[in-house]
């Protein structure tokens, strides 16, 4: 028996995140998550039908400069605004198919995915700040389909949509991920 008594609380937590230095949550602001929560409650409404408003997915999906994406969508917020009788508009981001923003940020092969995964985040809390919901294509595999078109990568990529989801009002998977198990549990809402 141990001369150190320890609690169950206290052995139980040494069980997780043991290499793990610290965590910081990850919380957006309540206007963010109007925008996100009324976004995801408008999309889902339009596609169950109870809402006759067309849901437009407009934009560039690939974004390599922040700066130019928050002008777009500042734009694309005061049409949102003037067309939302009939129109549901959220603004598209993909998040890792394309090896720029996330796994790339500086497209000079440096991979630095920890700033590429703030900046996305960063870009997605301001896209929200603005009001206008975001849509995001969960692509998740350098490389989707093997050679000649074989079963699909097993380096599938689950950690990216959790440092975005919450900030996602709409995700999809990519056309070459639908065979994807993984990719359709993601999905699953």
């Amino acid at each position: 028996m141990s001369k150190h008594p320890v609690s169950v609380h206290d052995a139980v937590s040494q069980l997780h995140n043991r290499r793990v230095k610290n965590i910081r949550p990850l919380i957006p602001t309540l206007i963010e998550a109007n925008t996100v929560i009324n976004g995801r409650i408008a999309t889902e409404s339009i596609l169950r039908g109870d809402d006759d408003r067309l849901l437009v997915v407009v934009g560039p999906c690939s974004v390599h400069d922040p700066q130019a994406a928050i002008e777009y969508a500042q734009k694309l917020k005061a049409y949102r605004d003037s067309a939302k009788d009939d129109l549901e508009i959220l603004m598209p981001r993909t998040t890792v198919g394309w090896k720029g923003l996330i796994n790339d940020p500086h497209m000079n092969g440096t991979f630095q995915i920890n700033k590429g995964l703030r900046t996305a985040r960063s870009l997605l809390l301001e896209i929200s700040k603005i009001g206008l919901p975001t849509a995001c294509e969960f692509l998740g595999t350098s490389n989707a389909l093997g050679e000649n078109g074989s079963e699909a990568n097993k380096n599938i990529d689950t950690i990216t949509p959790q440092y975005l989801a919450d900030l996602t009002t709409w995700g999809a998977i990519g056309a070459r991920t639908t065979e994807s198990q993984v990719h359709r549990e993601l999905t699953i809402i």
